[in-house]
């Protein structure tokens, strides 16, 4: 297994910075439907677990929502840590343009 730990920067409220994340998983499942299926998010405050299939991998993590940065977490499987690096661009792409 290999971690993944994004920490992206914000300079938003951390309510707004909440909204605005809760919508990372389902807008990349829109965009990448054909790699990405099975999402599963579920928050507790400003606490959140997620889950969901990556070209038939499973992958799961957490993300924590703080008043000036976004901390994603995830192990991934031995055969995804190749593309970790893809993996990592793509999210904090993603993050960065909700959060601006």
């Amino acid at each position: 297994m290999s971690s993944l730990n994004l920490n992206i920067p914000h300079n938003l409220s951390k309510e707004e910075a909440l909204s605005r994340i809760k919508n990372l998983l389902s807008n990349l499942k829109q965009e990448h439907q054909d790699m990405i299926s099975d999402v599963h998010e579920s928050w507790r405050n400003n606490n959140g677990k997620f889950s969901f299939k990556a070209k038939g991998f499973n992958l799961a993590g957490d993300i924590v929502v703080n008043d000036s940065n976004v901390q994603i977490n995830s192990d991934l499987p031995f055969a995804v840590s190749f593309f970790k690096s893809a993996i990592s661009d793509v999210i904090t792409k993603k993050a960065k343009a909700l959060l601006a």
